[in-house]
């Protein structure tokens, strides 16, 4: 069971502030999300197979073709900073 002081903590760590109206709030809320959780563990699933997808799902991939490229300075038209034909970005450490 989730308390107010659980749902202060976790305030806390998001650095959220919250009224005493909201604490109340989420409490009530993610109790009742525990809830219904525990009501989907008296399920009886020994006879269901584990599945990764509920539907039948496939890539659908499409043949690479050949086309006409971008000239160079259209692509490069926008750009906010180049050096010679390339892109110019910050440096990331």
């Amino acid at each position: 069971m989730i308390t107010e002081k659980d749902v202060d903590h976790v305030a806390l760590l998001a650095r959220l502030e919250i009224t005493s109206k909201e604490r109340e709030m989420y409490t009530n809320q993610l109790n009742d999300i525990l809830e219904y959780f525990q009501s989907l563990q008296r399920l009886d699933t020994e006879n269901v197979q584990p599945t990764a997808y509920v539907l039948p799902l496939k890539n659908v991939y499409r043949e690479d073709q050949v086309g006409d490229h971008l000239p160079l300075e259209e692509a490069l038209a926008n750009c906010p900073d180049r050096e010679e034909n390339y892109f110019k970005v910050p440096k990331i450490v």
